[in-house]
């Protein structure tokens, strides 16, 4: 099926939402992509438990956890990008909440590696295309000058996911290790899974009172696929770099939060009971701080007289991940704690202002095909990449005992070429 073709089987009317129900629908949305992350991230927490019990090594763990969410991602971003431009993005939105709880449910019941691994690659579709369609809702549900503060409601959402992932999978890993399966015969951590599928499944019918938002900014109505490509060619100079930035962000975030729990236990002999809370604290904190400063430094760059202005907050928070990367070679859990608070929050500002970047600078009727083409890079390279990187750089160096070095090593790379990015494209912006 092509994505003018699925367009046509969904509707494509759109209903104004009233100024009353707009923060309503701005926070359902956020809880969406709450879900999205918690049912993404719910894995890190019980990877080690799982690797045990289905037999696995820290090479096919880092496929499960990155490749095999970067695939469907890669192949299908762009026609749900089309999709978002032209269609219904409120039904869109359902179906893919959908998917990524049917994948979660299915990991429960998975024996074999191709298993899981066919699973994940269900939740991911879902829960990365999902980014393209809120972000393009939002965008149309408030005015540009304040669009990077109401982007801050899905930037908050998604880190509240990842910390509920951690904090509540952690707890409920524990409780069952002593407490009755919710199934009988059910290991821990598959019941860890089911609590969280059936969660996401209530947030999924909510959806259903969302209604389609009235688009705003449009220079085209419905233009051709080859002619959306052409005009993001002709952007090439500002969004090639900010794709580099925010990609090689993306390959810090996700190696991060994918080895943190594995390190953690391997390295400071702490059990997922004992660092569920406190990650998830920092999951949040990251989250609401750089929600907070990147909405805002988006909205007051974007008003300033300094052209691309709007991307400053991106420069300065890309240059501070670089020391926060180092995070897994602090010699105790506390210093962990807070290089691993300083790189997830610089990552959420630069997510947020490069995602108001786009909701400002892209017309309308390409934002979709525009956010899908970062999601397919940001995939592929991002997650399908940077977990298996580590697990090949620490065997360069000395194997797995050498995870914490390898996951600094590549955290820190990234960190400083997602700087170069960002200056890049301000100063590409200063120019244009």
């Amino acid at each position: 099926m092509t994505p003018v073709d699925a367009t046509q089987e969904i509707s494509t009317a759109a209903q104004p939402v009233k100024r009353g129900g707009v923060l309503a629908t701005l926070l359902l949305l956020s809880a969406t992509i709450g879900s999205a992350s918690a049912m993404r991230t719910v894995f890190s927490p019980v990877q080690e438990v799982a690797a045990a019990s289905l037999r696995l090594n820290d090479f096919q763990m880092s496929l499960l956890q990155g490749l095999a969410i970067s695939l469907p991602i890669a192949a299908l971003a762009i026609p749900v990008g089309r999709i978002t431009d032209r269609g219904n993005r409120a039904t869109l939105l359902f179906f893919l909440a959908l998917l990524w709880t049917i994948g979660a449910a299915l990991s429960v019941f998975g024996t074999e590696f191709w298993h899981i691994f066919v699973a994940r690659m269900l939740a991911g579709i879902g829960a990365f295309s999902s980014l393209t369609v809120t972000i393009s809702m939002v965008a149309d549900l408030s005015p540009p000058d304040t669009r990077g503060r109401s982007l801050m409601l899905l930037s908050l959402g998604n880190m509240v996911g990842g910390a509920a992932a951690f904090a509540f999978g952690g707890s409920l890993l524990g409780y069952f290790a002593s407490a009755a399966p919710l199934i009988a015969g059910l290991e821990p951590w598959r019941n860890v899974l089911l609590v969280f599928s059936g969660v996401s499944l209530a947030l999924t019918l909510l959806l259903l009172t969302v209604r389609e938002p009235a688009r705003q900014e449009i220079a085209e109505a419905n233009p051709a696929l080859s002619v959306a490509l052409r005009e993001l060619w002709e952007r090439r100079g500002l969004l090639a770099p900010l794709f580099l930035g925010q990609v090689t962000v993306v390959m810090a975030d996700a190696a991060a939060s994918i080895w943190a729990a594995p390190v953690l236990e391997r390295h400071y002999n702490l059990t997922p009971e004992q660092y569920g809370g406190w990650m998830g604290l920092v999951i949040l904190v990251s989250g609401v701080i750089g929600a907070v400063f990147g909405g805002f430094a988006a909205d007051f760059g974007h008003k300033s007289k300094i052209r691309g202005g709007i991307l400053i907050g991106a420069v300065i928070a890309a240059v501070l991940s670089i020391p926060g990367a180092f995070f897994p070679l602090m010699p105790d859990a506390t210093g962990f704690a807070w290089l691993l608070l300083l790189l997830l929050t610089c990552g959420a500002v630069t997510g947020l202002v490069t995602a108001a970047a786009i909701a400002v600078l892209v017309p309308n009727e390409i934002r979709g095909v525009c956010l899908g083409a970062f999601i397919v890079i940001g995939a592929i390279i991002g997650f399908g990449a940077a977990p298996t990187l580590v697990t090949l750089i620490a065997g360069a160096i000395g194997g797995e005992k050498s995870l914490p070095l390898g996951l600094a090593l590549t955290g820190a790379g990234t960190s400083a070429l997602a700087a170069i990015g960002f200056i890049s494209a301000l100063v590409r912006a200063r120019k244009s």
